[in-house]
């Protein structure tokens, strides 16, 4: 059996359907399965043990017509695959363009009324309603097709040769304490960038945080996550505590910061696909939340560690604040505040004892 499952982007959308991709594999061992992506995220899914093959999306090149002819011959190898059975997670006109193009023997998608993808489907799932999770709305189009949803699989397995490699980079194992006890994470991260500027909590926020914390946790080492863009927030927060920051904004790859935040302790984080990543770990993290709507995209497992106030335009769903206060939803939301729930979280079950 061959399937091809469609979910290009975001980096948290890809993450939100990886459960999909684990329990279509762990139903039927033989199948191939193949997952269409936008290129820049490929690497996220390289080498995974349950694909037989990754198809790159162009996205930004195939926007240009001297780009169409490989894009032409992109859908004709889709299409001498023979897929039987293709599953549109992404439920927009060219992910449903793209996924009739395969011919595949069934077509699955979200009933979604956005772009008009479902007219593509031979299957629309529904959302059940507005605030359920979309892993939960994802994992929805599996019992339709007699695969049983459970929690029993690994969403994002170890990469030992990469984890190796960061802690060779980084030096991280000269720099770690040996096990300390549970009130002294041995590092904690952080992910001061979101695509929304209003999603971001205030980076002199972050910078108090940490000085706090360096205080209270006088072992602790911080570790600053974000892409290139975020490198002047990332140089504004670490000066918060310059000898136990250290600058990651820009300097990894996106697998070196999927394992980053697999041996940190904790992340604090703004609505971003960091935060998903952690939540598919199972990592303790702590989620700043302000536009969006946490029940629907919040971290999935861990909604109890959100933190928002409860103001009239929350949640918006806006990438522009229109409130008479300028992001006062995340601009309110204190840094002692934020202190007291990462105190109140390192002290319970979410850590060991011993380490």
């Amino acid at each position: 059996m061959k399937i091809l499952i469609l979910k290009p982007s975001s980096l948290g959308d890809v993450i939100h359907a990886l459960p999909v991709l684990r329990l279509l594999k762990q139903h039927s061992p033989d199948a191939e399965i193949f997952w269409w992506i936008d290129a820049a995220l490929a690497p996220l899914i390289e080498g995974d043990p349950d694909l037989a093959g990754i198809v790159r999306f162009e996205r930004k090149r195939w926007g240009k017509p001297q780009y169409w002819p490989e894009m032409l011959r992109s859908i004709r190898s889709l299409r001498t695959q023979k897929f039987d059975l293709v599953i549109d997670l992404q439920c927009l006109a060219r992910s449903g363009t793209f996924a009739w193009l395969a011919n595949g023997k069934q077509l699955v998608g979200l009933d979604e009324a956005r772009e008009g993808a479902r007219g593509f489907y031979d299957l629309a799932v529904p959302r059940r309603t507005f605030h359920t999770h979309a892993v939960d709305w994802y994992l929805a189009v599996l019992p339709p097709l007699g695969v049983p949803v459970h929690k029993n699989f690994t969403w994002l397995p170890e990469r030992p040769e990469i984890a190796a490699a960061v802690k060779r980079k980084w030096q991280i194992e000269s720099d770690r304490q040996p096990a300390t006890p549970v009130r002294h994470p041995r590092w904690i991260a952080f992910q001061p960038g979101a695509r929304w500027e209003n999603k971001r909590w205030p980076a002199g926020h972050f910078a108090a945080l940490i000085r706090s914390l360096a205080q209270t946790h006088p072992t602790t080492r911080f570790a600053i996550l974000g892409g290139k863009d975020d490198l002047p927030l990332g140089e504004t927060i670490s000066q918060a505590a310059p000898e136990r920051c250290l600058n990651l904004c820009g300097a990894t790859s996106l697998p070196e910061m999927i394992e980053w935040v697999r041996l940190c302790d904790l992340l604090v984080t703004n609505d971003t696909g960091p935060m998903h990543v952690a939540a598919a770990l199972g990592k303790p993290l702590v989620a700043l939340f302000g536009p969006t709507e946490p029940r629907r995209t919040g971290p999935y497992g861990q909604l109890e560690n959100v933190m928002r106030l409860n103001l009239p335009c929350s949640p918006c769903l806006k990438s522009v604040c229109r409130f008479e206060k300028p992001e006062e939803c995340l601009r309110a939301l204190t840094p002692a505040h934020v202190l007291r729930h990462i105190d109140a979280l390192t002290s319970s079950s979410y850590f060991p004892e011993d380490r």
